[in-house]
Formats: C-alpha cells, structure tokens, sequence
C-alpha cells in the first residue's frame, strides 16, 4: 500500500462525499425538457424488432425514421450527438427493405436473417471506435475536423450483420476522463437529469440510450468507460473479456503494447439485457465460439458472491457507498435466494491493495499518445503539464482538466514507488488466479459499480476514488456487466456490476436477463405519451 497515494484517495474520497451531499441538498433535479417517447416503435428490443422485420410488420425505414426522428427530438436538451448520417441510413433501410421484399417465403426470410442478423436496425456508434468518413476528433480541438478513415472492427462486424449506423456520439478528450465534457464539442447531459454528467467515456452513447434514441450504442471501456455511464444513465452496459472483441480502429490506440486489448474492451451498451447476447456474439467475431453461448447454465447451478465494497484500510481510503446502491444489491441477493441460488457475502481482503493494482495495469500501457503534443514518443514538459492544467482549471485552455490531470498522475507515476511497482504486478496474477478459481464457470460476484448515482458537473476528479472498483476488471480481464436497478431517492438510475471468470460472459448476461424480468430494467426519464 502506498502512503502518499492513500492519503490523497482519502483527503479525495472524503472532499467529494461533501460535495456530492451538498449537491444532492441544494442542486433541484432539473427535469428533462426534452418530449416524452409516443411511438411505441421505440420501446422495442433488438430482439423484437429482428420478428418484426422479418415478419413484415415493420419496415427498416420506418423503423429508422422512428429513430432519427427520436435522435432530433432529445440530443437539443442532450448535446450527445458529434455527427450524423442520416440521409445515407435512409438509403441503407431502403436496401434492407429491398433484400427483405426478395426473400417471398418465410424459408428464404430466417435464411436471410441467419445471414443478417441484425438486418435494418439502426444503431449508434461511440466517436472514438469510428466510423468511415465520420468524425474522428474524440473530444480534441487539436483534432478538428479529422474523420475516420475506416470502420473500426467492431464497427464493422455490425454493419456486415446488416446493422446501420445513424451517428457518431460524444466522448470525452482521448478517453480520458468520466466526464463527457470537452473544449471542442461543449458538456454531454445526463438524460434523467440535465444538470448532471451521464459519465464517461462513453457518456453521449449512454445518454442516447437512456432516453430511447438509439436500439442499442457500441461503447468501448478501459476503465468503466461502458459501466458508469450505464450506471449515471439507467441503462445496461458490458465490458467483455480482456481480448475477446477488437479494439482495431479505436482512438487513442497503441500498436506497442500487445496488453492494451486485454485492457481496453469495445462492448454493447443497451435498454435491455436481453438482446446483449446476441450483440455480443457478433462484437466477437472469430472469437464468438470462445462464449459458449449456447451451453447455457441453470440458474440453480449459479453460485453467487457478493460485496458492497472494500474492507478495512482499504474501504477507509475509499468513498463510502451509498445506502441505496447498497440496498439495490441486497434486493437482488434476496430475490436469488428466494429462487434457491447458492449467495455468499464475499470478503474482499484479498484485493487489499486494489488501488495500487489498477493503477499500476494502467500506468504499464506503453505507447498511447499525449493530448498536448498528439504523439506517443514525444511527451510534454512536466512545467507546461502543470500550466496547462491551471489554464484548464479557469476554461483557459484547448485541452480538458480531467485529461491533463491523468495525463499528469502518469507522469508523476500515480504517487507510487517505482519499486513496489513490481509487488503490484505479481498481485495482480495472484488476484487474477484465485477469483478465476473462485468463480469457475459457474460463479459471479455482485459488486457496486460505483459509490454513488450520476455526479454534478465538475466533480469527476473528486470521486475519481471510487473508479478502481471499475479499472480492476479492466486489468485482470474479466468480463463485467452493469445492471440497472431502479431509481435512488433523488430520481436518478442506480445498479451494480456483475463480474464472472474469463470468457464466463455469459453468465453476467443471465445475470442482468434475470434481473430484467424481475425488476423490470430500464426505465424512462419521463413517462411515455404513446400514440395509437
């Protein structure tokens, strides 16, 4: 444990616990100004309107008006949306519309949707995993005007299943922040309440998907950058297995560090759980079959573990958890064992040192490129880091506080010895070994995602305490899904992540289906207003 970088967490933890409770006293939730959902078309999953496509109930181009009409209605209030491609999504649904017609029997029809898997279903796409001819800046002025110059690969699985892509969503600057807030395209908004942050990085796809504007966001996480904003804004989000889906495509990337796609993870974010298996098959490519999706497992055969946060020293240097997160976990717990799972509180000593470890997984990835200077070999003057960061703390600079901050605690080594740097490592292994052991293939663990519900603007880098919860996963590899469950006293989406052995995907998709049918999963910010 290193001391310096504990009495930091602390001084950090216990500032941002202050502010947060001021925050929830005299900050009123500013509701959404933005019209409730009135076509029914909206409120149906992937898996659904696959039946009706297929069925010829529903056209792909009145499906993907439905949706760019929803897009144009929501991202005003939002600021979610960086570049669109409507027009050419159109002409896409056209085509869908046409292979459909030419498929006369239902025979040549579940032909062409085994083929095409996702035939005429918009989606929406995180600007950093890009998008060909699309906007490629991810949140940087220095970057103005770049577009993607091809499909990431993720991007690309989707658009071969026949999936169209409408839009390109906001991200903060390189990544590197847990806040969509950026110099070049202004402040994303949370869609339960516009006067907090729907997280980062992939915030703008978690906003879309909370208000209903997108069937489902492709999201990329390298530490809870697909969990926190589907925390902040009510939604379902998995990080899957360290190397399962491609990262060939996303920015920032290195081609140096052969760990950085065991780190980094592309993944679906979505309004319902059911339909992320089936995404996520097609997110993985070659590596579908390592899923096993069709071996499924008997709730019954699940065992489960669970804990509401770290233990002793390290929970002390850590932000208390909220009740009501807490709560949301003990009435899952509850609802398995009432169906007779095997749960078991978990201790979690063995991840003592938890802080150090996810710090030091990510403070290992060699050759991504400075914000200041846009290269991975040239970084910048420790002294124009620090002058930087001040002119961004007074909105006097071209770059972002939270990403010059991260950039500068690399610098600086995140307050750890170089020496102890090593203990971490082999700890990691360890830790990595016996939770594998633990969960088997027929194991999970039930965690918070985060300590508390989506943050006021502004307060990131005081509770950035609470993100090893989430970077941990990232750097032992192991998948994790966030499960929305609900709402905490002030309105606003709460859950917990559900984390299963490597490859063990699955489960953690059972896990949050389940839950979906018992607590009812996604919820609108504001009540639908369906016409007939």
């Amino acid at each position: 444990m290193e001391l310096l970088l504990r009495i930091l967490a602390l001084i950090l933890s216990y500032l941002g616990l202050v502010i947060n409770k001021v925050l929830d006293f005299v900050q009123t939730r500013t509701v959404p100004d933005y019209p409730s959902i009135r076509n029914p078309i909206l409120l149906k999953s992937v898996i659904e309107l696959v039946t009706d496509l297929r069925r010829g109930e529903l056209t792909s181009d009145e499906l993907v008006r439905a949706y760019i009409a929803r897009v144009r209605e929501v991202n005003p209030s939002l600021n979610a949306v960086i570049e669109e491609r409507f027009e050419a999504a159109l002409r896409e649904a056209k085509h869908a519309d046409e292979l459909i017609a030419k498929a006369s029997t239902e025979f040549d029809r579940l032909a062409l949707f085994t083929r095409y898997s996702l035939l005429g279903i918009p989606f929406t796409v995180k600007e950093s995993c890009a998008l060909k001819g699309l906007s490629y800046e991810v949140g940087s002025v220095v970057r103005k005007g770049m577009k993607a110059p091809r499909d990431g690969d993720v991007v690309e699985l989707m658009r071969a299943a026949g999936g169209i892509p409408l839009l390109v969503s906001a991200t903060p600057e390189f990544c590197m922040s847990y806040e969509t807030n950026t110099v070049a395209n202004g402040r994303c908004r949370n869609p339960y309440d516009l006067a907090r942050s729907p997280a980062g990085s992939s915030g703008g796809e978690a906003a879309l998907n909370g208000c209903g504007a997108t069937t489902f966001g492709i999201g990329s996480d390298i530490s809870g950058s697909i969990r926190l904003p589907a925390m902040f804004c009510g939604v379902y989000g998995h990080k899957p297995t360290g190397g399962l889906t491609s990262v060939k495509g996303h920015f920032p990337y290195t081609t140096i560090d052969d760990k950085f796609p065991n780190i980094l993870q592309v993944g679906p974010i979505t309004r319902f759980a059911r339909d992320m298996p089936l995404l996520l098959e097609i997110m993985a490519g070659d590596n579908k079959h390592k899923l096993n999706m069709s071996e499924q497992v008997a709730l019954k055969d699940i065992k489960i573990h669970y804990a509401y946060g770290f233990t002793g020293l390290n929970g002390f240097t850590h932000p208390l958890v909220d009740t009501d997160i807490e709560n949301c976990i003990a009435r899952a717990i509850k609802y398995f064992a009432s169906a007779g799972v095997n749960c078991k509180q978990l201790n979690l000593d063995f991840m003592s040192n938890s802080m150090e470890i996810a710090l030091v997984g990510l403070l290992d990835i060699k050759g991504l490129p400075s914000i200041v200077t846009q290269q991975a070999h040239r970084a910048p003057h420790m002294r124009l880091l620090i002058v930087e960061l001040f002119n961004a703390i007074i909105n006097h600079s071209l770059f972002t506080k939270e990403a010059l901050f991260l950039e500068l605690m690399q610098r600086v080594n995140g307050f750890m010895s170089v020496d102890n740097m090593e203990q971490y490592r082999e700890e990691a292994l360890q830790i990595k070994e016996h939770l594998t052991n633990l969960l088997g293939d027929r194991g999970v663990l039930f965690l918070p995602t985060f300590h508390t519900s989506a943050l006021g603007i502004h307060t990131s880098l005081v509770n950035i305490t609470g993100i090893d919860n989430l970077l941990i996963f990232n750097v032992l590899g192991f998948p994790a899904t966030h499960v929305t469950m609900g709402y905490n006293f002030r309105g606003m989406p709460i859950g917990f992540q559900v984390v299963a052995a490597p490859f063990q995907d699955k489960l953690c998709l059972q896990i949050a289906a389940e839950l979906e049918r018992a607590f009812q999963g996604w919820a609108p910010p504001k009540r639908h207003e369906l016409s007939n």
